[in-house]
């Protein structure tokens, strides 16, 4: 078994890697930036792909540098960024919509108005606003064609950032692990606090 902790930051404007020995001794960096898209004023998006391709860059680049002797990997991410793939082709379905974006200001309103909201604060201890992907998830499911018959058939899964990069790690269509840790989780306002 490997001595090192490959450490992935997959951040807003790009993606970092580190590899990290015992006395936690960073023995190699590298640094990878990718487009920021703006389709108009309040949107903000990211290509999934590019997300993935500079991870896998700068995680290649490391590991080349000071070998595979890797133990464990841990992933920190833009944890309010969502996006939407399939599970049988790999595919995304839409950009990732990033946790700076506002298109999603008339779905936190609405929950408020109608009382939703505080229904999502008792249970996932969380406002309804722009910044949390659940909204960002919905507008999706209701702007990108075909994506919510995707989702009813289970063949279109969500995550933030961390998710993607962990599915992409872990296998892809070949068995990729669909998962997230309870930081992330918490961030979405899917996760009851109550249970």
């Amino acid at each position: 078994m490997g001595q090192n902790v490959l450490a992935i930051d997959q951040g807003t404007t790009g993606t970092t890697a580190l590899v990290l020995d015992a006395s936690l001794t960073v023995l190699s960096r590298a640094n990878q930036e990718f487009p920021q898209i703006y389709p108009q004023p309040g949107w903000v998006e990211h290509d999934p792909e590019s997300i993935w391709n500079t991870t896998l860059a700068v995680c290649r680049q490391v590991i080349n540098q000071v070998g595979n002797n890797i133990a464990a990997i841990g992933i920190t991410n833009q944890r309010e960024t969502a996006l939407v793939w399939n599970r049988k082709t790999g595919r995304p379905y839409y950009n990732a919509i990033v946790w700076q974006d506002t298109r999603t200001d008339r779905i936190a309103s609405a929950l408020d108005r109608d009382g939703r909201g505080d229904v999502i604060r008792q249970k996932a201890g969380l406002p309804p606003a722009t910044y949390f992907s659940g909204g960002k998830i919905q507008w999706i499911l209701e702007n990108v064609d075909g994506v919510r018959e995707a989702a009813e058939r289970g063949d279109a899964i969500f995550g933030t950032c961390d998710t993607w990069v962990l599915w992409n790690l872990t296998g892809r269509v070949d068995g990729g692990v669909h998962a997230t840790d309870v930081t992330n989780a918490s961030r979405t306002l899917f996760m009851d606090l109550e249970t």
